[in-house]
């Protein structure tokens, strides 16, 4: 009893000790989101607008001094997407462009084995030592943070999950166009004038529509004149953050772009639906929360239709499209067990092997520092996909404070110097 009332007093006194984010806050602060995927934040950062958040802004500081500013604050045995994460924060608000006194910081908690979960009592540590008064807002799932956690109902939920789809459909329309564009300039256009009508969508209640927002998409990058030759293609899988976050991975969407490859980069609600079915097989391989499941076997198969739908409109338009997220199940499962779930756990085999499928044979496995699930998963993953698929090059890049962008862009190089040769030794036969 003694020891339930220290901890009941030590709960009290931690709540006590940092700033809450309140529902007046929604029309006074600005609220600081962290850069992990450009395009794919700007919709969500819509959807906060209309649901009250009036003032998000995805910050897009990403220099040398982000970092530094991270190692300051955070203990260097922190992996390095919290360092990022924090870093930024940190810049921005000592850049004066914000009023301490009315912003608040946003980020996300999956609920999984990972210190991603564990991010906003780091985030509060390192806010505390120089702007005290700037709450930190957590947008979870899982009932974490209830003090200070956005207030997410259905229909924002499904916003929210439309909003990525959309960002996804774009991401990978962009990057099968922009490396044969005979105008270079014009997937960029175009890119703008999608990020339009998803917006225009999301605002005036159209967003349902996916079918013929995407297939006004496609229809607008198809029209872009294309040069009839083959790019190496080049898939990006790992660690959530810097797989995406062009601060967390040295910009390597456009390093690849600039060498002339196409980058492959799978969906993002890969990994929405990798945590939805991770819950589900919770209930069915350790009998954890069966009712909550049967609610998240609801949500799954929502997700599941829509993203058949899409996968549908590409195929109809001669595209390569989307992974199943089904078919990526199975090819975990050649590999490794659904219960790995630390981390991005099941989800990095599963989509080096889903690449391999589809014709992409390298691929850049973006590793941080002190991310150990990611290294088991990821590094200790790739012999057995490449037992399946002897013609895959997988190469583990790793990101961290001390690693160099020319190392880390050398050895992609050496990557592609492979592949080409390949290529070259293809076209002989």
């Amino acid at each position: 009893m003694r020891n339930k009332n220290i901890n009941e007093a030590y709960s009290a006194d931690y709540r006590e000790e940092y700033p809450k984010f309140t529902r007046e806050m929604k029309e006074t602060h600005t609220i600081l989101i962290p850069n992990m995927l450009p395009t794919h934040f700007e919709f969500l950062t819509v959807v906060f607008g209309i649901f009250g958040y009036k003032n998000t802004v995805v910050l897009e500081n990403e220099s040398r001094s982000v970092i530094d500013e991270g190692l300051k604050h955070v203990h260097n045995d922190t992996c390095y997407p919290a360092l990022c994460v924090i870093g930024q924060y940190i810049d921005a608000l000592k850049s004066g462009k914000y009023d301490p006194d009315r912003t608040a910081v946003m980020i996300t908690q999956s609920g999984g084995g990972c210190r991603a979960s564990n991010y906003v009592p780091l985030i509060r540590k390192a806010l505390k030592a120089e702007f005290p008064n700037v709450p930190v807002l957590s947008l979870n799932f899982s009932g974490f943070e209830k003090d200070s956690g956005v207030e997410v109902g259905p229909k924002m939920l499904l916003m929210l999950a439309y909003a990525i789809f959309y960002g996804d459909v774009l991401m990978s329309l962009y990057n099968s166009t922009k490396p044969y564009a005979v105008d270079g300039d014009l997937p960029d256009k175009i890119k703008e004038e999608c990020v339009d009508l998803v917006k225009r969508a999301l605002t005036e209640g159209g967003y349902k529509k996916y079918k013929s927002i995407v297939s006004d998409m496609i229809k607008r990058f198809l029209a872009i004149e294309r040069r009839d030759e083959r790019k190496v293609k080049v898939g990006i899988v790992g660690e959530i953050y810097v797989k995406y976050s062009p601060l967390g991975n040295s910009g390597l969407e456009k390093f690849l772009l600039s060498e002339g490859c196409e980058p492959v980069v799978p969906a993002l609600m890969d990994f929405v639906m990798y945590c939805i079915v991770n819950n589900i097989n919770d209930a069915r391989l350790y009998g954890k929360n069966k009712k909550t499941a049967l609610v998240y076997k609801l949500v799954y198969k929502i997700l599941l239709r829509v993203s058949r739908g899409i996968i549908k409109l590409f195929k109809e338009n001669g595209l390569t499209p989307p992974h199943d997220f089904e078919h990526l199940r199975k090819l975990a499962d050649r590999v490794i067990n659904q219960g790995v779930k630390m981390g991005e756990g099941w989800l990095i085999p599963a989509e080096m092997a889903a690449l391999a499928e589809d014709g992409t044979e390298n691929i850049v496995c973006a590793q941080p520092f002190g991310c150990l699930p990611n290294h088991i998963v990821g590094k200790g993953a790739s012999r057995a996909v490449k037992q399946l698929y002897p013609e895959v090059n997988i190469v583990a890049i790793d990101y961290d404070p001390s690693a160099t962008k020319v190392n880390q862009e050398n050895r992609i190089k050496l990557m592609l110097a492979a592949a080409r040769e390949k290529e070259r030794a293809r076209e002989k036969k």
